[in-house]
């Protein structure tokens, strides 16, 4: 006679069987489709990037070419204004452009979720407090508070994801707190409250189980934000003078005046590489939403 399965057991059959359904769902959304397999190229290129351009690409002395070369066969893209090959930089570009995005947008749904779990759990002074400075951030320009924190610090990576993280997280808090108030006027709350359960218990165990979902789904469309910040504050020459980034080579491109001279392969791979890395992230975000919550009834 065989045993019963465990408690751990069954949970992993739970969450095996709740993965297989948001696929079979998700996989029905053709956006969110092309969408995924868009980022899983723009992954594989980046993870890449060393072997395919190699390490040395961002090199100022002793570049390949001549400055503001057009494309050619030996260079795809032609080149910029040191003579660097443009691919290459676009390619290098995507590892910095990425990472900064999806750490600083981690950031932001982290201090959203715990501020809006916060709110939500617990009435009186403390929910008003936090929501205010909540609407405070809410209310002003989130590009002029990250220009302004990013202007204060240091040049570096650090700062450009601590600027957009800080400043970006009031939508998320807000959504939380929406679904946390939902899900505490539930009566299971009431019985886990009632049998002993504190407030970690409660917003640890059944609150933040049920807000994951919608956690995730705003995780996917703040990097698309976190990307465009990235590279407008890049772009402002508030970044990181010592990487590539997608910014930064229109901020170059800007200084070596291709605009005016008509440069046109300077401007456009990064900024066709930004468009497209953003609308990638908010497809799969709309079909996450729509997988999660199928009354948002979002377009397949």
């Amino acid at each position: 006679m065989t045993a019963p399965p465990t408690r751990a057991a069954l949970a992993r059959q739970r969450r095996r069987r709740a993965a297989l359904r948001f696929w079979q769902g998700y996989r029905t959304h053709r956006a969110g489709l092309f969408g995924l397999a868009a980022l899983a190229l723009f992954a594989l290129i980046a993870l890449t990037a060393p072997l395919t351009v190699g390490a040395d690409v961002s090199r100022v002395t002793d570049a390949p070419g001549a400055p503001l070369q057009p494309p050619s066969g030996a260079f795809l893209l032609g080149t910029d204004r040191f003579g660097r090959d443009v691919l290459g930089l676009v390619v290098w570009g995507a590892r910095v452009s990425l990472l900064v995005g999806l750490l600083a947008a981690l950031l932001s749904v982290a201090i959203g979720g715990v501020v809006g779990i916060a709110a939500g759990h617990f009435r009186g002074a403390p929910a008003t407090v936090l929501m205010r400075v909540t609407d405070w951030f809410l209310v002003m320009p989130t590009l002029v508070l990250a220009i302004a924190l990013a202007t204060v610090l240091s040049r570096s990576l650090a700062t450009v994801i601590l600027a957009i993280g800080v400043t970006s997280w009031p939508t998320t808090a807000r959504l939380v707190r929406a679904q946390t108030l939902a899900v505490e006027s539930r009566p299971y709350i009431e019985r886990a409250k009632a049998l002993g359960g504190g407030h970690w218990h409660v917003m640890t165990r059944h609150v933040l189980p049920n807000v994951m979902p919608l956690v995730l789904a705003q995780t996917t469309l703040t990097i698309s934000s976190a990307v465009l910040a990235e590279a407008t504050l890049a772009f402002l020459g508030l970044g990181d003078p010592t990487v590539i980034s997608w910014g930064g080579l229109l901020q170059d491109a800007r200084e070596a005046g291709a605009v005016s001279s008509g440069d046109w392969w300077y401007l456009v791979p990064p900024g066709i590489a930004i468009v497209l890395v953003a609308l990638a992230f908010t497809l799969c975000g709309r079909a996450i939403e729509s997988v999660l919550n199928p009354r948002l009834g979002v377009a397949r």
